[in-house]
This record gives structure tokens, C-alpha cells and sequence, in this order.
């Protein structure tokens, strides 16, 4: 055992700030020992209101967390967010919670953490300033111990000020959009980030896991505790335990380092996220004074030039994805359920990694990459002291980034599924020799905390200077190439011991990146711009029609768009044709697909930018397109494809890497149905299918969640499509749709993944897209039956009926102060 003291002053004095400004470590297994503060909030936007002042004053309104004020208005050309935000309004907004302090909170440490408030937050409690923080994507702790008045109403406020635009080139949402939790701690207890897991020696017969515990003692005289630390398996039974003594001394803190073993391993891949439970628990006598529950997995992580990434010693090859914090029409509100689907939409559609472009992500996310399975680079900030908006990140450099990447590490450090760590994105400042020091600052800080994994940033460059960047790459464990990636051979050539992972790319260099992938070893994997659609950056990946204002989304505003276009999966989770295709090359399970590329207009072409692919649609439904010509696209792993029109042949193409795994058949549009086939050895095998629809006639719903949890935080993502009278999706089909819910749930959300379509996502009535629309519903917190309709002019109604279910609701998870 080995106790270490930190008894100087200057690390007590770092150990003091970090417990200010640091975030803490606190998983979904974690928080047990965490109330969530999601209810009797009230709201109020504008000029500032009283910080005192009792309920019912003019103005408040009530929410729930997460909350995302933004989101809840249109988008709309003056607003301040502009063509980068999405044209949604901003501005400064207070979060008011009262509560009654009881007198059993005497001696103890009662904290708030906030996992993250966009932006410049700030903490009074009975009109006292008590904390804050500047940026909008790292958590943060505030003590409420000497503020609170013990037996009597304090009244808490929180001030968020998005109100100097523009702060980012993307959406950023407004509000408390993660989660808030309430701790009430005893003197003694374990420091909120102060617990790591890191697997020392791996084989298949058993794991040498270290464990390294910071206990503190806050009060005067010295503390004699038990550590007990116990491994638990997912299936419940314990695997490894040990029991220490711990002297901890006045008014101090200690590290306690322990190694235990656990025979027969389960290791973590993305195949298989197998996970396990460190349960951390320290005694006095018979009291329990303070326990932690962590979940992390065990799996090896090695990378070199010569054998690429191996994880538990086998190659990997990154089909990874850039995704944004937003949840598409839920905006910024990171809600469990919201975040877990995100991880569930990437996964079937073959990611097995993701770039959380380019902040750190909630932890719902992280813990659901963990128990899904999905590798994860985890991003600090977008630059460094160079701004790209007027009001970014460049601001806070100095003073904060260092606090804010040591606050990531702390806080992900035990999530297995992340396998690199960012420390930024297409840096401004790259040519000044300046970049190269303070790269080292940023690379250092996380392997101050974390020595296994690599460190890596996004680069880029469109002129002729790239081999002036060696220096500045020399200081990453890998190089990061945002849209570089035909540069790599020659750069292996000049520094073969340089390991590529193309950081960024465009849609359409899907075949070409995966080629480079699957040949070179030193190039681990492609990460495509992006995995899915999202708010901001409004018009990137758009294409236009004869007549429309056409150029790049950085040229000027392109309203009524207000998002972006270039995902392999749109906004409301649809896939797109490409994201059947980029699967294709690296996943087995999928062998044949098809779409058809829509046809330019009678009045011109259709112009692409450069994110945009041509807009292709899984379709047979052209009226008005008889006998014109179609171009057919199939996409397939056999040696050949068969296409077929109405039983009639129209062709034989092959398919094989010559031909980029793709066939493209031109033929006269005629309805019916239209069918792909594989061919192996001459024989076919497996199809796809297109059958022309008949306008719709009928409302189809499907849900993702049939029972939900009555906790006022589950959702139900709901499917609306328009069929035909023989269940077939009319593509075409753009009635207006209205949606009533009865019962023990709200209706949260509406949407259609038209980023042209200006509607709030917000209300009762929105219009079908493609045939299809989305609605959210989010359960209240008592158990019942739940009833959607859902109408539309010429359409059957159609009603979906559930339930919500207190089962799984843990007692007390949710407080109001």
C-alpha cells in the first residue's frame, strides 16, 4: 500500500482549486451517492430579477432540467445566433430553485455539481455570489456549505449569459441543459473526482487493476478509516476485493494506491462492452462514512506505425463519425434517453467510434459508449488564443484551458470506450512556433493525469506549407488530418513513424479514405464530417436548386436553413443512402443496398457544396417522371448485382473493389417495383427491394420505448410515416399533421429533419417531410396509460397507445430543493 500526503502548501492550494473548478467523476453507477436536482426550478429570461425575492414574483415560469431555452423558439433571420447557430434566439437567462435547508445537514458538505450550463453560469445562493463558471461544456462544483441558512428557506439562483453572439460556429443551446446533482457528504469522504481505474498488466487469465482513491478530511483532528474496495461483475457476483487502513490527517487529503487482481477477465471491445463495478467505501467503527460506485472496463489500447490500433491485441480500424452535443430537436438538453439513442442511431448505422467534435461530451454519452460499445476521441475546445468567432473560446485560453482539459481528463479518465484524448481543432495559430509550446502544455496536462492514452489534435491546411506542421504533429501521439488524408503516403515517406488518423472528411471521399484505411497500418481510421445532421453551421452539406442562393455555408447566410445537411443519419435519426454505404466498406453484416439519384429539374441543375453528396433517396415513387431517365445506385459486397424492373432484367454489373463496391444503372422510370440482387459465382443472393407508393392514404407510428420510466426524464421517440392503402411509404407525401397526448405524458417535440422547414420544434402541428415526421413525448413522474393521436387532412387517424411504469425508479434519484 502506498499513502501519500499531500501536505505542501502549493499542493494543497492546487487541491483546493481543483475541488472549485474541477469536474467530478460521476458515471451512471456513480451516482448513487448523488440526489438529481431536475425538478422545482422556475425560469426567467431577460434583465436581471430578483435574487431574493419569494415565488410568484412576475415573470418565472416553471421547468424541469435538462433546459435548453433556445430550442424553444423559432428560427428566424434577425436573430443572434446567426447563420453559425441556427438563427436561434440567445440572449441571459435565470434558474431560480427554493428550498428549505434542514438542520440534519449540520457538519455535513452539501455541494451542487453542475455537469454543464451554456455559458458564463454563475451560483447565488440568498443573493451571495458563490461560484461559477465560463464554459459552457466542462462541469463544475459549487460548495453551498457556508452560504446555507440550516433550518430555514435559501433561495438559489443561477444566471446564465449567452448574450454575447457569436460565441461558436455551431449550436450551442442556452440554459442548464445537463444534469444538476445535490451532495451531501460527511467530513470524510472521497474527493468527487478522485477515484482512477487503470488495468496494469492484461492477459486472458487474469487483470492486474490498480486503484488510486483521494480521501479527504475536513475536519480537525486525524481520521483512522477503513478503505474497502470491492470489483463486481456485471452479472452481480464479486471478483475481486481488499480491505486498507487509512490515516487521514487534519484538515488534509491522501491518495491511496492499491492493486487488485481479477481472474478470467472479461474484456471490453466494442463487440462485446463488457463492464464491471468498483465499488469504493470508507469506514469509521460501524458507520459508513462515504462509498463510490464506478463502472469501467478492461481492455489493452496499443497503437504504433508498423501494426496500427490493436485493442486486447487485435487490429481495429476506426469507420468513426464527428457528432455535435445537440439532440437534434430536443436541442442542447442532454437527456439520458436522448444521448443513449445517439449512441444506438451511430452503432446501426457501423460507426465503431466517435469524435465528440470539438467539446467533451455529457456523461450519458460516455456511459452509453460504454455499456453500447463505442470507441470515443473526447474533445477539449474548437481552437486556442486565435478566435474564429468574436466571442469564443480564444477568450477564456489563457486563464482556463488548462483547467478546463485537466477537468475532461478527471472526469472521463474511467470510461473504457475512450481511446484518445483532443486538445483541439483546426488551430488558427498553427504556423507561429508559439502552437508548438502550447501544445505541449495541453499534451502534458493530460498525461499528468493519463499516461495510457494518446494525444492527439485536429489539423488542417489548404495551401502549401504542410510539412512546416512536422514540428507541431511531433508533439502528438498521432496526427489528427482534418480532409488531409491524401497527403498521408508522402508523409509516411518523410516521417514513417507518424500514425494518421483522419480527423475530419468529406462525405463523398468515402470509398477513398476507407481504401487508405484498409491498406496502410499507420493510418488508423477516418472519422467523416459528420455521423449526423445537426443544428449551426447552417447550410454546410446543403445542395441548391435552379434559382436558390447558392454557395459555401462560411459565404453568407443561407435562411431558412438552419443546420446542417452533411450527416450520414439526419436530424430526427434517418439514415441517409451514404450511411448505408460508408457501412458497406468496413462492416460484413451489410452486403446490398439501393437508392435512386434524384434527377435535376426541367429549370437547371443542382448545384453540391462541398460537404454535400447528391441527393439520393430509397425510392421508386417518381410521378411525373415516366419514361425519363433514373440513375439507379447500388451499393453491394457481392462479385455482381442484377437489376431488375417489374421481374424484367435490366442488367448485370460488377460490384467488386474496382468499382468502389458500386453499380449505377440508368433506365427509364416506370412504377412498380424495382429489385437489386446479388451475385456470387454466378448465383444470386440476397436483395433489395423498391416499390412504387400510391399517395397516402394512412398514418403509421412506431415507438422506441413502449414503456417508459415515470420519472419525468424517460422518452419516446415516435416514427410517424404516411403510407399507402398496402403499408408502402409515400415519399412524397407532405401533409400537415396534428398531434394530441393524453395521459401520463407531455408531448416534448416535433420535427420533420427538413433543416429548410422554419417551424418551431416545439408545439402540436408540424408537416410531414419525405413522408415521414417525428414526435418526442417525455413521461410525467406518476405511472398510467399514454395515448398519442395523430390526424392529418385526407389521412386515417392513427393512435398509439403505452404506458409508463414506476419499476426501475429508484427512490429519492430526484429532489427538488
Amino acid at each position: 500500500m502506498t499513502i501519500q500526503s499531500l501536505r505542501s502548501k502549493k499542493r494543497c492550494l492546487l487541491m483546493a482549486t481543483l475541488l472549485i473548478i474541477s469536474v467530478l467523476t460521476v458515471q451512471a453507477g456513480d451516482r448513487r451517492h448523488l440526489l438529481r436536482v431536475d425538478t422545482g426550478w422556475e425560469f426567467y429570461l431577460g434583465n436581471q430579477p430578483s435574487l431574493t425575492a419569494s415565488q410568484g414574483q412576475q415573470g418565472w415560469t416553471d421547468v424541469a432540467l435538462p433546459h435548453d431555452w433556445s430550442i424553444l423558439g423559432k428560427p428566424e433571420a434577425h436573430h443572434p445566433m446567426g447563420n453559425d447557430g441556427g438563427f436561434f434566439p440567445a440572449g441571459i437567462g435565470w434558474y431560480r430553485n427554493q428550498f428549505k435547508a434542514p438542520a440534519s445537514w449540520s457538519g455535513r458538505q452539501i455541494q451542487l455539481y453542475f455537469e454543464g450550463v451554456y455559458m458564463n453560469a454563475q451560483v447565488f445562493l440568498n443573493g451571495t455570489l458563490i461560484g461559477g463558471h465560463p464554459y459552457g461544456y466542462t462541469s463544475f462544483l459549487v460548495d453551498l456549505t457556508p452560504h446555507l441558512k440550516l433550518g430555514a428557506t435559501n433561495v438559489l439562483v443561477v444566471k446564465v449569459d449567452n448574450s454575447q453572439q457569436k460565441n461558436s460556429r455551431w449550436y450551442t443551446g442556452s440554459g442548464i441543459y445537463r444534469p444538476v446533482w445535490l451532495r451531501v457528504a460527511d467530513p470524510v469522504h472521497l474527493t468527487h473526482w478522485g477515484l482512477a481505474l487503470t488495468a496494469h498488466r492484461l492477459t486472458q487469465q487474469e487483470a492486474e487493476v490498480g486503484v488510486e482513491a483521494s480521501l479527504v478530511n475536513q475536519t480537525d483532528k486525524p481520521r483512522h478509516v477503513s478503505l474497502n474496495i470491492n470489483f463486481i461483475h456485471a452479472k452481480g457476483q464479486k471478483v475481486a476485493s481488499k480491505s486498507v487502513l487509512v490515516d487521514v490527517p487534519a484538515g488534509d487529503t491522501v491518495l491511496v494506491s492499491e492493486r487488485l487482481t481479477v481472474n478470467s477477465p472479461a474484456l471490453w471491445s466494442p463487440e462485446n462492452p463488457n463492464l464491471y463495478e468498483a465499488e469504493v467505501t470508507i469506514v469509521e467503527g460501524k458507520n459508513k462514512l462515504d462509498q463510490r460506485r464506478e463502472r469501467f472496463g478492461l481492455r489493452t489500447l496499443t497503437y504504433s506505425a508498423t501494426k496500427g490500433l490493436c485493442l486486447n491485441g487485435l487490429p481495429v480500424l476506426l469507420n468513426g463519425g464527428c457528432v455535435h452535443h445537440d439532440n437534434g430537436i430536443l436541442g442542447a438538453a442532454a437527456y439520458d434517453k436522448a444521448e443513449e439513442r445517439k449512441v444506438l442511431l451511430l452503432k446501426e448505422a457501423g460507426f465503431n467510434a466517435v469524435r465528440t467534435s470539438h467539446n467533451p461530451p455529457s456523461e450519458a454519452f460516455l456511459d452509453a459508449c460504454d455499456r453500447l460499445g463505442l470507441l470515443v476521441m473526447d474533445e477539449s475546445f474548437d481552437g486556442w488564443r486565435t478566435a474564429k468567432t468574436p466571442f469564443d473560446y480564444a477568450l477564456l485560453f489563457d486563464a482556463w484551458a488548462i483547467k478546463d482539459v485537466t477537468s475532461m481528463v478527471l472526469r472521463d479518465r474511467n470510461h473504457p470506450s475512450i481511446f484518445c484524448w483532443s486538445i483541439g481543432n483546426e488551430i488558427i495559430e498553427r504556423k507561429d512556433p508559439q502552437a508548438v509550446h502550447t501544445a505541449r502544455l495541453l499534451k502534458d496536462a493530460v498525461k499528468a493525469i493519463d499516461p495510457t492514452r494518446p494525444v492527439t489534435s485536429a489539423m488542417t491546411t489548404w495551401d502549401s506549407e504542410w510539412e512546416r506542421y512536422d514540428t507541431l504533429f511531433a508533439v502528438h501521439d498521432i496526427g489528427g488530418y482534418n480532409y488531409q488524408l491524401h497527403r498521408a503516403p508522402n508523409d509516411h515517406n518523410r516521417v514513417p513513424d507518424r500514425m494518421i488518423i483522419q480527423t475530419e472528411s468529406y462525405p463523398r471521399d468515402a470509398f477513398a479514405n476507407w481504401s487508405l484505411v484498409h491498406d496502410e497500418p499507420y493510418i488508423l481510421g477516418d472519422f467523416v464530417w459528420t455521423a449526423l445532421d445537426y443544428l449551426g453551421e447552417s447550410g454546410i452539406g446543403c445542395y441548391h436548386y435552379p434559382g436558390e442562393k447558392a454557395g459555401e455555408h462560411w459565404e453568407g447566410d443561407f435562411y431558412p436553413w438552419h443546420g446542417a445537411y452533411c450527416g450520414d443519419i439526419d436530424l430526427v435519426g434517418w439514415r441517409k443512402p451514404i450511411s448505408h454505404y460508408r457501412s458497406l466498406l468496413y462492416n460484413p453484416t451489410e452486403t446490398l443496398y439501393m437508392a435512386v439519384k434524384e434527377p435535376n429539374p426541367a429549370s437547371g441543375a443542382i448545384t453540391l457544396t462541398s460537404w454535400a453528396v447528391w441527393p439520393t433517396w430509397e425510392s421508386w415513387t417518381w410521378p411525373g417522371k415516366e419514361g425519363q431517365p433514373l440513375e439507379v445506385e447500388v451499393y453491394s459486397r457481392h462479385q455482381a448485382v442484377r437489376l431488375y424492373l417489374n421481374d424484367q432484367l435490366v442488367g448485370e454489373q460488377p460490384t467488386t473493389r474496382r468499382e468502389s463496391f458500386k453499380a449505377t444503372f440508368t433506365l427509364p422510370y416506370q412504377s412498380g417495383c424495382l429489385k437489386a440482387v446479388g451475385v456470387d459465382g454466378g448465383q444470386e443472393s440476397g436483395s433489395a427491394l423498391l416499390q412504387t407508393a400510391d399517395p397516402a392514404v394512412r398514418i403509421r407510428l412506431t415507438t422506441d420505448n413502449n414503456r417508459l420510466k415515470a420519472d419525468e426524464q424517460d422518452l419516446a421517440f415516435v416514427t410517424i410515416e404516411l403510407t399507402d392503402a398496402k403499408g408502402v411509404l409515400d415519399p412524397n407525401a407532405s401533409h400537415k399533421l396534428s398531434m394530441t397526448v393524453e395521459g401520463e405524458a407531455s408531448l416534448l417535440a416535433v420535427e420533420n429533419a427538413d433543416l429548410t422547414d422554419t417551424d418551431a420544434y416545439v408545439g402540436d402541428t408540424h408537416k410531414a417531410w419525405k413522408g415521414r415526421a417525428q414526435v418526442i413525448l417525455k413521461a410525467t413522474r406518476k405511472p398510467g396509460s399514454i395515448r398519442l393521436t395523430v390526424k392529418g387532412e385526407g389521412l386515417e387517424t392513427a393512435v398509439l397507445t403505452f404506458r409508463s411504469t414506476s419499476k426501475g425508479v429508484e427512490p429519492g434519484w430526484q429532489v427538488a430543493l
